[in-house]
Formats: structure tokens, sequence, C-alpha cells
């Protein structure tokens, strides 16, 4: 693994986690390090991998304090927001103690209470600054916790060694009462860890999905990079998940396996972050490194890393049979939808939303849809346009899977590719010069062509359903009617209606909900709103635009027997006869 550079000691740093206060949300750390030349320089991390933000995780350490041998008190010296200097004296090792608060129920950052603790490395562990490892961690659980489970510990052991800097910072850990659910594909087992164990989740439905998601990424890939795998799954009420190594942080709530479209979105989720063990994790942009773990790592090849994922994880889900075709499409439709009426699109390159996620994509605000497009969103859009170029150029011989699996092979080491070396790579499965083509797509603001796509596909965008016009007014509010965004060219940016205006009123009429207000409306109606502005009231007379309904993806029922044999090969359908 690539890493922080260094150099060696010869007493391996031992951690110590310990929860004496988890009522107050906190993890008690203690680690013994060594010391060179009478000082120790230590470091925290600022960013976790995955998750393109600098998030300041020192804020959270509370009660630093380190001893030596006999227990006396050494100096500590904080160097930067980040790092700190301790005078060792006569001592070789010494102690460390800290706190971390820990109240982030994020698949990010760190979270304890009463009954259950999700740590990550990076918000947790203060390292040597010029160590690599190893590094042995120990989790003392309290009375009625009866587990430690980490992709470090294969035996789900309380005491468990990172090799690397890297793996300490890349590998979860959640310790309480979980419900485990083990299954095994191709000789690998494979752990559906959900906690807390709470009903109504079930987690034999959810293990039993699991299981045929997995044989269909194993069938994909050609093979397991990883000896075991945990989906880490925290039943918190809410959403989110991140990759690591052999495992993923996720997040749901405990009704998800009750309602179908909650259960396929869980599952894609699942199945997002299971393929990037392959893509990202292996399979990397050579910005993502060896990494900075204080500074920001920039790449514009976050539409491969993210948006090829977002592509195939609803793509391995209809070919596991775990979503039918209507399901598929009409998720790719909605992607579509989302893409053409998300006004950024004309504005930012998906090359550039890549570069810019640590100052835009974790960090928008009112204008962001104005101004902004997401790598995930038009990475998927990019992926199934490119799946059906190189399908039409080969005529069906080939496939962006073809491509996705000679990249693996060839760039999945340690110097990673380039995002020419990629589209190199996709050039030569599809046996001609694509890079004009994703040049296009990727570094301009051009619109997608999707045109290829549905031939290809044999696919059709039903045209909306006239009386679904509706009036539009070109904003988003929040539950007290007060604007959150306003669309660039919408009615409401033409007319001066400003993002924390509260819509008091529609006509004089008192406005309780906008959806339903605006349903007694028709395009091109002009209507009088008064809104509070800063503690001030006024009126604002607009015209309001016209929303149709969203057009659809529908299989196209006068496409040829070749064109149907393409489209069952792509999602995995019976073969037309």
């Amino acid at each position: 693994m690539w890493t922080l550079l260094l150099a060696a000691y010869a007493a391996t740093p031992a951690y110590t986690l310990s929860f004496p206060d988890r009522q107050a949300h906190s993890v008690l750390v203690e680690a013994q390090l060594p010391a060179k030349d009478g000082v120790a320089d230590l470091f925290m991390a600022t960013w976790t991998p995955g998750s393109y933000l600098i998030r300041e995780f020192a804020r959270n350490v509370e009660g630093l304090e380190a001893t030596g041998a006999n227990g006396e008190s050494l100096p500590i010296t904080k160097t930067r927001k980040n790092r700190w200097r301790v005078e060792t004296g006569g001592n070789d090792t010494f102690t460390l103690r800290y706190k971390v608060y820990s109240r982030g129920l994020n698949v990010r950052e760190n979270f304890v209470v009463h009954d259950f603790a999700m740590l990550n490395g990076a918000p947790t562990f203060i390292v040597p600054a010029d160590l690599q490892g190893p590094y042995d961690v120990t989790v003392q659980r309290p009375a009625g916790w009866d587990v430690t489970v980490t992709q470090l510990s294969p035996d789900d052991s309380d005491t468990f060694t990172a090799p690397s800097y890297d793996l300490l910072v890349d590998s979860p850990i959640l310790v309480g009462s979980p419900t485990l659910s083990s299954f095994v594909v191709d000789g690998v087992e494979h752990v559906l860890v959900d906690l807390p164990a709470v009903e109504p989740w079930n987690s034999g439905k959810a293990a039993a999905a699991l299981e045929r998601l997995v044989k269909e990424q194993k069938a994909f890939w050609g093979q397991f990079p990883y000896d075991r795998y945990l989906f880490l799954n925290l039943l918190a009420e809410r959403g989110g998940g991140l990759e690591h190594l052999g495992s993923t942080m996720m997040m749901t709530s405990r009704f998800s396996t009750d309602e179908d479209e909650a259960f396929q979105s869980w599952l894609g989720l699942a199945s997002h972050e299971q393929f990037h063990a392959w893509n990202v994790k292996r399979l990397r942009p050579a910005a993502l490194g060896p990494f900075d773990y204080e500074n920001e790592v920039y790449t514009e090849s976050l539409w491969i890393a993210e948006g090829f994922t977002s592509y195939y994880d609803d793509v391995l889900l209809a070919r596991a049979g775990l979503i039918d075709e209507g399901v598929y499409l009409d998720r790719m439709g909605k992607n579509l939808e989302t893409l053409e009426s998300t006004p950024g699109r004309l504005v930012q390159p998906v090359s550039q939303a890549s570069y810019d996620a640590w100052i835009k994509y974790y960090r928008g605000d009112e204008n962001s849809v104005n101004t902004s497009i997401s790598y995930y969103t038009k990475g998927a859009i990019v992926a199934w346009v490119t799946d059906a170029h190189i399908r039409k150029l080969t005529k069906n011989e080939k496939s962006l899977d073809d491509a996705m699996r000679l990249a693996y092979t060839r760039y999945s080491g340690e110097a990673g590719y380039t995002p020419e070396q990629f589209v190199a790579v996709l050039s030569e499965v599809a046996g001609a010069d694509l890079a004009p083509f994703m040049a296009q797509l990727v570094d301009t603001t051009e619109e997608v062509d999707v045109s290829e796509a549905l031939e290809v596909f044999g696919l059709v965008r039903s045209p909306a359903d006239p009386a679904d016009r509706k009036a539009w007014l070109g904003v988003s509010v929040d539950g007290a009617n007060t604007v959150t965004s306003v669309w660039s060219a919408s009615p409401a940016w033409t007319a001066g209606l400003n993002v924390e205006d509260e819509i008091l009123a529609v006509d004089g009429t008192r406005l309780t909900d906008l959806t339903s207000a605006l349903k007694r409306y028709s395009p091109e109606d002009t209507v009088e709103l008064l809104v509070a502005r800063r503690g001030k009231v006024r009126t604002l007379s607009v015209t309001l635009g016209e929303k149709v309904g969203v057009p659809k993806l529908a299989v196209d029922g006068k496409a040829k027997k070749p064109v149907q044999k393409v489209r069952a090969s792509w999602i995995g359908l019976r073969e037309a006869k």
C-alpha cells in the first residue's frame, strides 16, 4: 500500500480503545508510542479517503496528555491544527491519552452511545508523524457489548493489527451486540453486520439478497480481491455509505426491508459500495495515492471512480434479478431527468466537478444547483452512453464491462491510472479512438446526446402526459415555505425571488403548501407573491412557467430481435428467441 513515508522503530504503536463515558459520546484512547532523540511528532488526518472534504477531525480531541515510564507528565506543544510535539526526555516510549468526542452519525466520523460504538480510523487515531506501521489496536468492550467487528480481525477478536497507516484509516470498527449473518460465495466469507439489532429489520432477507448480489459482482469481475468482506450496516434512520478495502460502512432505516423501494435503494447502496472494492480501492485514479492525509488530493477522474460505479450499481442489481427491467429503467430515467433539469450542467464539466469536489460537492449551498453538476449522476450517464457506443462499434462483441476488467488488470496496482490511460483502454476495447468522444462528454458542458444509447438498447423516452402539464415557479422551499434554492432563468429568478424569502401568500391566500397552491394555476398565469425578506414584507409579481411530466424510459416495442438481444445482454434479461 501507499502511505506517508517512513522510518522504522523498534516499538510498535499500541492503542487501547475504551468507553468509560459512552453516555457522553466519547471514546478514550490510550496509546503506547515510540520516541526518537527525545521528541515525538504526532499527527492526525484531516480527511478520510472516499469523502473529499477537509473535516478537521482534531477538533474533537479532548484532554490530550502524555506521560513517561514513571508516570511523569511530558510537555506537549501543538505545532499545527492537527500536529503535536511531545518532549519525551530520556524516554524512548511514552503513553498518550486523549478522548475523542464522537457524535457524528455518518459513515465518515465516530458515533458512540450507551449501547454501541461506530469508529473510523481517521477521526480516532493520533499517530507518530513519521511512522508507517504496523499498529496494534485493542478494544475494551463494556459489559453487555458482545463483539468487536472490523475487516482487520478475521475472527472478530478485540485485538488486531493494522499493517500500515492506510489500513488503520481504512478499517472502520463496530462494537456492540449486532446481528451477524454470514454467507460464503466461491469460498470467500461475507458477513452482514446489523447494528443495533432492531425490528422490523429482516437480517435474513437482507443477507439472502446480498448473497445474490455478491455472486453477480464476482461474475462481473471474475475474482474477489479480498479474503473476507463485511457489510457494516448501521440501522440509524438515515442513509449513506463509504467504501473500504474489505468492507463498507452503510446506514439505513430499520424499516427498509418492509418496503420494496426502500429495500431496493439499500441494495443499490450495497451494490455501489461493494463495486468500489474493485473500482476505487484497487483500480484507482493515480492522483488518489499515495495519500496526503493533511491536504486536498485532487483528481479529475471521480466521474470514473464514482460515476461509473453509480452506473453499475443498478445494472448489477438487474442482472442479479433483484430489480426488474421496469424498475431499472425508472431509475435510469430519473437519473436522466435529474441531469437534464440541473442548470449547473451547462456551467461545469463533469471532469471539473470531480476536481472541485473539495470545494463544491461536499460544500453545497443554495446556488449549487445553478453552478455545479454531480459526478455521480452525470458520470453514470456518461458510462451508459459509452457502454452503448462500444457495443455499437463492436456489434455487441465488447462492452464497457470488458473495458472495466481490462483497466483492472492493467492499473489496479499502486500506480493507478491517468484519465488518458483510462480512455486509451476504452479505445482499445472499442477498436476505435474514443478520445474525442469522451472529451466531449466529460470536458465540455454540451448536452449529453442519449439517442445512440436509446437506439442500441432498444429504448424510447415516452413523451410526458399532456394532462401532467403543471405551473412552475422554479424554487425549492423548506417546511416553513422559506426559499432554499432558486433555479437560474426560472420564473422566480426573473421575478427577483431570493433565497431565505418566506412566501406568506399567493394572490392574497395564505400559503400552507406551495405545491398544492401551484396546482390551482396554469403555465403563463401571473400571480402575486407576498413574501417576507429580512423582516420586511413585499409583493412580487411572477409569471409562472411550465413543468411537464418527466419523460420515462421504456422498451421500444418495435425494436428488432438483434437489438432485443443487446438489451438482454446489457441487464441480464432472457434473450429474445
